[in-house]
């Protein structure tokens, strides 16, 4: 892409705009307003009258902005908007209201009204039914070039190379359409129909009727409020097809879906505006701009139309670009700072959007909840709402969700006692297993003991030692723990005799595990998966298959002698564990390790028995635990931990580790520990706060065993929203726990709770509250 970089001793003086959208025309109207001087030129290719979509939702944080950036356009927006606090879902027959929620909405053609006076009021050329230059001849003759040409920006395009965009697309097709009449809420409605699940979006967004349309779809029904609202309907593509949508032009899908969702729409028809069925795409740049050509809007980032959020990211992109061009002494520092300003923003947004997209994708097997679980599960789908702002939100609906799940007055939910076979947990929180490194052959010493014991001092329901290896070879590190022989055995007897004196109440349990082709590595912290620069051992693993090609050794396969002594080591330390004591035995079947080395197929290449389909895949790793079970006391829970995904291509998916974990389940597993990935290096995370439960939510949902989640759960607003979505049964937080071994009584303490789920150890009573601070009002 070749430009003509602006002066560096000035501010752009002409710009052009592609794209007359509302972010496109709210930029150039602040940056004109910014420096009237400015010629600025917008180029868009359809009539002013033109739009497609109906509603657009804007949130008081935007509106903020707006009123900052130009009080203007804030006024004669604020003089159309449609506000409502209510969302009413509808699950199965039966109402759900839930308020407090704030949202605003107004018609998108209003809004490309108010921001075409303004642009015309500033001075700006606006250029209708004309198709912009390409960015590259716009750039040479232009000192700022703002493409702002959609989803489907031809700028993007033609110069994929320097911006290196990823588009995704979804599982779901859906339609823009809109009703006549005003709905008094956000609405959800799902219908159970013989072709599958579809679901409806809508929302109101005029008090008057705000478009032309037809005389057969004007209001006829008395009682109904006047006005307009969105609707939008979506449902899985193999849905669509079976019921016949691929097949029905545009009128056709809308009297279809008026059909099918009649109910809400009071017998209402639905009209169109250039609707079609599409399937969302999610984009994502990995730069905005490069030299004077800048992307913004849903040319730069999408996000899904489940939080409302195209035309908003749109419009604070445009408040932020049009004040960093403002503010810097040239357009280089400016770009670069609205880069910085918006990306962040815009990945958090997107991370919430793709956990909400994937929940409605998904939406089929969350239908059997208890309805008010149903609800408060739909509305933190996306972890932006959560169980303490909901609250605050909406008492008494929080209320009747906390009772639904069983909480007893004044008790947080995460403080609800739970059984797992025969053992009762005090509350909902466990400390995840997380690997020390600093054991000596093997052997657990005083640093596990005052690890532990602390832990366990600080409230969980149940703590849980790092992976305990079967044998020398099965070793991570030299440093890693194991119960191969009776030393460490006594060593853990140590350990949970300490727990069970010290903590009474406080669970304590054992993960065994194998390393497979990722053991004989140094210590983490002096170098993660590095083999060692002398006395390696050697590997075994499902398929000679290293970790690391050219780095990590290659493993041998194990062989029909080879897969039994290792069972047989399994076994041998599942009877060691017993007899120190602990309360519950955790398979450790993830993260790349042995037994994780054959469940993956990126991992297991063989071609007998234990090799091929998920279900040879899976046989080894069942005999493991069938004879593990066989030895451990029946009376003590069995869990085990899989990766439900491997974030790369031809890996795990979670199809697979809903089957797995039912594999699991029907041979006695009492619950799964729902991890993902480290089983590949190359592999490619969707990071973020609490960015693995989706995973434990669709085991739990499809199959109703319990499941532990696990992965970036970071506070106990996290803990009791997981809990009471029913996205999960058990929490396990590790890096909490390494912050503040007491966490657990910490969080009760802030949640003002003094139960039996968190009692304080008599020496620490004193300092069961949070301790004064100095005044913050001087």
């Amino acid at each position: 892409m070749t430009v003509r970089p602006p002066a560096p001793a000035r501010r752009p003086l002409r710009i052009a705009v592609i794209g007359g959208g509302p972010g496109g025309l709210y930029a150039a109207a602040l940056l004109k307003r910014g420096d009237p001087e400015r010629e600025v030129t917008v180029w868009e290719r359809n009539a002013p009258t033109d739009t497609f979509g109906f509603g657009v939702v804007l949130s008081d944080e935007t509106l903020g902005g707006i009123e900052d950036a130009d009080p203007v356009v804030h006024t004669a927006l604020r003089r159309e908007l449609v506000h409502w606090d209510d969302v009413h879902i509808v699950h199965r027959g039966r109402l759900l209201t839930s308020t407090g929620h704030g949202f605003a909405a107004l018609g998108r053609r209003r809004l490309l009204e108010v921001l075409h006076e303004r642009c015309a009021d500033l001075g700006v050329r606006l250029r209708f039914r004309a198709e912009a230059p390409p960015a590259a001849e716009l750039a040479a003759s232009h000192d700022l070039v703002v493409a702002a040409d959609g989803v489907h920006s031809r700028t993007r395009e033609a110069h994929a190379e320097v911006f290196r965009p990823t588009l995704t697309t979804h599982r779901c097709r859906y339609i823009w359409l809109a009703t006549d009449f005003a709905l008094d809420a956000f609405r959800f409605e799902i219908a159970e129909t013989e072709y599958g699940v579809m679901q409806l979006h809508a929302y109101p967004y005029a008090h008057t009727a705000a478009e032309p349309h037809p005389p057969s779809a004007r209001p006829s029904r008395q009682g109904v409020p006047a006005g307009s609202s969105t609707v939008i309907v979506e449902m899985r593509e193999e849905v669509w097809r079976a019921a016949g949508f691929d097949e029905l032009d545009e009128a056709e899908s809308a009297a279809r879906c008026a059909k099918i969702f009649a109910e809400a729409l009071h017998g209402r028809a639905l009209r169109s505006n250039n609707s079609a069925w599409t399937a969302f795409r999610t984009v994502v740049n990995a730069r905005w701009s490069h030299d004077n050509v800048v992307l913004l809007g849903d040319a730069a980032h999408t996000a899904h139309f489940s939080i409302g959020s195209g035309t908003k990211l749109a419009v604070e992109d445009a408040v932020a670009l049009a004040a960093h061009v403002d503010a810097h002494p040239t357009l280089a520092e400016a770009l670069t700072a609205y880069e910085a300003e918006r990306r962040p923003v815009v990945e958090s947004t997107q991370r919430a959007a793709a956990a909400s997209l994937r929940w409605f994708e998904e939406l089929a097997g969350q239908l059997d909840r208890p309805p008010r679980q149903f609800a408060f599960n739909l509305l933190t789908r996306s972890r932006r709402v959560t169980h303490d702002n909901l609250r605050l939100r909406d008492p008494g609906f929080t209320a009747a969700v906390e009772a639904e799940f069983g909480c007893p007055p004044g008790t947080p939910p995460m403080f609800t006692p739970f059984r797992l076979g025969g053992l009762t947990l005090r509350n909902r929180v466990v400390v995840s297993p997380m690997d020390l490194y600093v054991a000596e052959d093997g052997v657990p010493g005083d640093f596990h003991l005052v690890h532990l014991g602390a832990r366990a001092l600080g409230g969980a329901g149940l703590v849980m030692t790092e992976m305990v290896c079967v044998s020398p070879q099965g070793r991570i590190t030299p440093g890693c723990t194991g119960l191969w022989n009776d030393t460490q055995q006594a060593a853990w007897t140590r350990i949970t005799d300490f727990v069970h004196a010290q903590a009474p109440g406080t669970a304590i349990g054992v993960q065994l595990g194998h390393s497979g082709r990722k053991g004989s590595t140094r210590l983490m912290w002096e170098g993660i998966d590095e083999p060692l620069p002398a006395g390696n051992w050697p590997l075994v693993a499902a398929s000679p298959l290293p970790y690391r090609p050219g780095v990590n050794q290659v493993p041998h396969a194990l062989d029909r002698a080879g897969l039994t002594a290792v069972r047989e080591q399994f076994t041998a330390a599942a009877r060691r564990a017993a007899r120190a004591g602990f309360d519950l035995l955790e398979l450790h079947c993830a993260h790349g390790y042995l037994l994780s080395g054959f469940l993956s197929p990126l991992t297991n290449h063989r071609t007998d028995a234990y090799g091929g389909d998920l279900a040879g895949r899976l046989r080894y790793p069942l005999e493991v635990f069938d004879a593990i079970r066989e030895v451990w006391p029946a009376d003590r829970p069995m869990t085990v931990r899989i990766s439900a995904t491997d974030w790369a291509e031809g890996g795990t998916t979670a199809d697979d580790a809903v089957e797995i974990a039912r594999a699991f389940a029907a041979h006695g597993a009492d619950a799964l520990d729902v991890s993902t990935g480290q089983v590949v290096p190359d592999e490619r995370p969707e990071f973020g706060r609490s960015y693995q439960t989706p995973y434990a939510d669709r085991i739990r949902a499809a199959l109703g065993v319990p499941v532990i989640a696990v992965g970036a759960i970071s506070s106990w607003d996290d803990v009791n929203s997981l809990l009471l979505a029913g996205r999960a049964d058990l929490c396990a937080l590790a890096r909490p726990h390494l912050y503040d071994p007491h966490w657990t009584l910490h969080a009760a303490a802030e949640q003002g709770y003094r139960g039996p789920a968190a009692p304080w150890p008599a020496p620490y009573r004193a300092g069961s509250r949070r301790p004064p601070t100095g005044r913050k009002d001087a």
